[in-house]
């Protein structure tokens, strides 16, 4: 995977995060198959699971319904939840003020942590500040990397955007694109106008914004369509997520274009378009890694004061390049749904 677009001094980072996390959890839990036994230091621990104290955590998203992005983090954090004695609550909504509230519900039921995604930095504020009134630590993933410093939070797991869009344009570059459509299905989402931002600030060719409604696919394809067909000389498609990425296939066949298609993010699906050639590449930001990292870091504050980035520095998980040259050695984790 082409992963030159991560700055030296971060790159460190989630290595560090993932052996602290090893390495505690060979401390605290017993490889021993033969149950529970106890550790030098008399507590009772058992195999490949941890026996601390039971933790509530809820996990807060903007996930739109349907958006199968959303399915990977989510397997992750159960994953980490499974492991570390973790009831995990999850919900979302992809409205600001009705993801605030989630939050503020979570913070009324008196959870042990909260993970959360800053799509509408402004619209959280409120709410995480009371979560951290009550003494509930919160860490931030996926989206919200420019500001969950300024909220607070204890740590942050995920990709920079502006950097993953920056990345993307240099490849574009040397694809030698010169028109490119980035395809933005929600509007004034700040992760995903960073990416378009990234992109066509490193881009020397045009880069042009369309905005599509993301939660009605068929109109995702007509607009894209209805774009191809207005403007002959756009030569890349770019769009932000996995499933927009596939309907964008059929937009490019059934307008005529001989535009070529590159997305962000990651599925089965994209690993077979990338086999065939529908799609050139795709950034994949890990999202499995993400949801486990949130749920783990939070683990490891309540039971032993650790957090990862030494609590100015986000854990990077992206962004990483997949296509013709890596994609079969991402392959079968993306058949799990782990990718």
């Amino acid at each position: 995977m082409d992963r030159s677009s991560h700055p030296r001094s971060r790159r460190i980072v989630p290595v560090v995060a993932a052996a602290v996390s090893a390495a505690l959890l060979v401390a605290g839990c017993s490889s021993s198959t033969g149950g529970k036994k106890a550790d030098e230091s008399g507590t009772a621990v058992s195999a490949g699971k941890a026996t601390t104290p039971r933790m509530t955590i809820a996990m807060i998203t903007h996930a739109a319904p349907g958006d199968t992005f959303w399915d990977t983090i989510r397997k992750g954090a159960q994953a980490a939840a499974a492991k570390d004695n973790v009831k995990l609550i999850y919900s979302s909504d992809p409205n600001g003020p009705n993801q605030s509230n989630l939050v503020q519900n979570a913070v009324d039921q008196k959870v042990d942590g909260i993970a959360v995604t800053l799509a509408k930095p402004d619209a959280m504020k409120s709410s995480v500040a009371q979560a951290e009134k009550a003494g509930i630590p919160v860490v931030g993933f996926n989206t919200g990397v420019s500001d969950w410093k300024k909220q607070g939070l204890l740590e942050f797991f995920g990709q920079d955007e502006t950097i993953a869009g920056e990345a993307f344009g240099r490849k574009l570059n040397q694809a030698g694109a010169k028109h490119t459509v980035c395809v933005i299905m929600k509007q004034g989402q700040v992760a995903l106008e960073a990416r378009c931002a990234g992109v066509k600030k490193t881009f020397s060719g045009t880069t042009d914004i369309l905005y599509v409604n993301g939660t009605d696919m068929p109109s995702v394809q007509s607009t894209i369509t209805a774009k191809l067909k207005t403007d002959s000389s756009i030569d890349y498609v770019t769009t932000l997520g996995a499933p927009f990425a596939m309907t964008a296939i059929q937009a490019i066949a059934d307008s005529g274009s001989k535009a070529k298609l590159a997305t962000f993010d990651l599925n089965k699906d994209v690993v077979g378009a990338i086999k065939s050639g529908k799609i050139q590449w795709a950034v994949d930001q890990q999202p499995y890694l993400q949801g486990y990292l949130a749920i783990d870091g939070l683990w490891l504050y309540k039971n032993n004061g650790n957090y990862s980035g030494g609590s100015s520095a986000p854990v990077l998980t992206g962004p990483a390049f997949v296509d013709k040259s890596n994609v079969e050695k991402v392959a079968k984790f993306a058949a799990n749904g782990t990718r």
